[in-house]
């Protein structure tokens, strides 16, 4: 390998989530075939494709909740392929699904706090032994919650309980509560599915507030005008495979897109 080349891999920085080669079949049908791609760090990457064409199984691929029948998933140059869920947001990946389902009788407060990670009043004897870093662990976790309740415009229903929220409300929660785990990347489910103009906007600036942080994201949507306003990359499925990627304007006038939409690919 040349000098320059060295170079430039030593400042190509590594992608905080790569699909390589990814197979997901389920009996006869090939939900995902052979996509591989990069998410690199500090961008908000776009997924989109008409229905069917394997978005939602891709994500729960990435996120673990679904194995793959063969390829390879990375998490921060990690290989993930088959770690559970829980394991891959130890890792730093986090996840929010098209339809949140917060606690409904517990307060917002309440439900953001749940997310927090490795607490040492999880534990039975830490709570007699080490009392004292319990509760300092839980103050933090308090205000912690209480700022990013705040960050998404929640912070003046925090003690009411989650079942009073709109549907574009309990949006915003559940990405507070995916932010109370340290994500370094966030996989975002149709955020803006079944949500008014009025809080589209807040997520949409919630989004930009929280990937100004250095928060990845790869969002799954529909509404084309929320990807050409944030992506920075978009990537098209169709039929379980990567058709094109680019910026929005790119793909929007990729003729493989136009007859995948157009044209009814499943």
């Amino acid at each position: 390998m040349s000098a320059l080349n060295e170079r430039l891999e030593e400042d190509t920085p590594t992608p905080v989530l790569t699909a390589k080669n990814v197979v997901r079949r389920f009996g006869g049908v090939t939900a995902v075939n052979d996509v591989s791609f990069d998410v690199r760090r500090g961008e908000i990457l776009g997924l989109i494709g008409p229905n069917g064409a394997g978005k939602t199984t891709m994500f729960d691929l990435l996120a673990g909740s679904v194995q793959p029948s063969s390829g390879e998933i990375m998490l921060n140059g990690a290989a993930v392929s088959g770690e559970a869920a829980h394991r891959r947001i130890g890792r730093g990946l986090g996840r929010t699904f098209q339809i949140p389902r917060p606690f409904p009788n517990l307060t917002l407060l309440d439900n953001v706090m749940l997310a927090a990670q490795s607490q040492a009043g999880e534990g039975l004897l830490a709570n007699f032994l080490k009392p004292w870093r319990v509760k300092a662990e839980e103050k933090a976790a308090h205000d912690k919650a209480a700022e990013l309740l705040e960050l998404v415009n929640l912070s003046r229903l925090a003690h009411e309980p989650a079942r009073v929220l709109s549907g574009g409300q309990r949006k915003l929660l559940e990405l507070a509560r995916v932010m109370m785990a340290d994500p370094a990347i966030i996989l975002l489910d149709e955020p803006a599915a079944g949500v008014n103009a009025t809080l589209l906007e807040v997520i949409i600036d919630r989004i930009r507030d929280i990937n100004a942080r250095g928060i990845t994201f790869l969002l799954i949507e529909h509404n084309i005008d929320m990807v050409t306003r944030l992506c920075h990359r978009v990537l098209v499925m169709a039929s379980g495979q990567l058709l094109c990627e680019g910026t929005a304007d790119e793909v929007a006038r990729d003729p493989r897109v136009i007859e995948a939409y157009l044209g009814g690919a499943a």
